[in-house]
């Protein structure tokens, strides 16, 4: 079977622990097309490997994983009025990453004032936030990352052999299912 590229997306995403305590999470999207894309409203058309979105995001978070600056900028967009919904990114101060996180930060940055885009990257901020900040904050990740991790797969599942082995506080086992007649 034949196959052709037609269009590649990369997402990458940095935590930075900064002099002052608190934390930069980073992450940038773009979409490149392998072909020319007619685009009326970028002169006319955007070329082969130049970037037809280019987004990036910073969320600045405590050791709480408290969200005290948020940031957007959309240098390439398909559309002109596509760089303004950005703005609606510094809603998401005062937020807390964690368990409910993702529907408060839909709550706030997702529809007609945000940018599908920027939404899609709340997760990869989400977990480069949890995986910069998790060995850093104690001797004791497991017990953090259960904040977090718990019942989210099946390797953190509260009935599980890891949860049982390392966090037997918090295991659960689950009931065997009754059969139905």
């Amino acid at each position: 079977m034949r196959r052709q590229l037609t269009h590649r997306r990369q997402i990458i995403s940095d935590g930075y622990q900064r002099d002052d305590g608190l934390w930069d999470i980073e992450a940038r999207m773009t979409d490149v097309k392998t072909a020319p894309v007619d685009n009326l409203e970028r002169g006319g058309f955007v070329s082969a490997g130049e970037p037809f979105h280019d987004i990036s995001a910073r969320l600045t978070i405590d050791a709480t994983f408290t969200i005290v600056s948020a940031d957007a900028v959309i240098d390439a967009s398909p559309f002109k009025n596509c760089p303004a919904a950005a703005k609606a990114f510094g809603r998401l101060v005062g937020a807390q990453i964690g368990p409910g996180w993702h529907k408060e930060a839909q709550d706030r940055v997702a529809g007609v004032a945000g940018c599908t885009h920027i939404t899609e990257l709340l997760p990869v901020l989400a977990t480069t936030a949890i995986q910069s900040l998790w060995p850093t904050l104690g001797d004791d990740v497991l017990r953090v990352g259960s904040r977090f991790l718990l019942n989210s797969c099946r390797s953190w599942a509260q009935d599980g052999e890891v949860v049982k082995r390392h966090l037997p506080e918090l295991y659960q086992s689950s009931k065997p299912l009754e059969s139905i007649e």
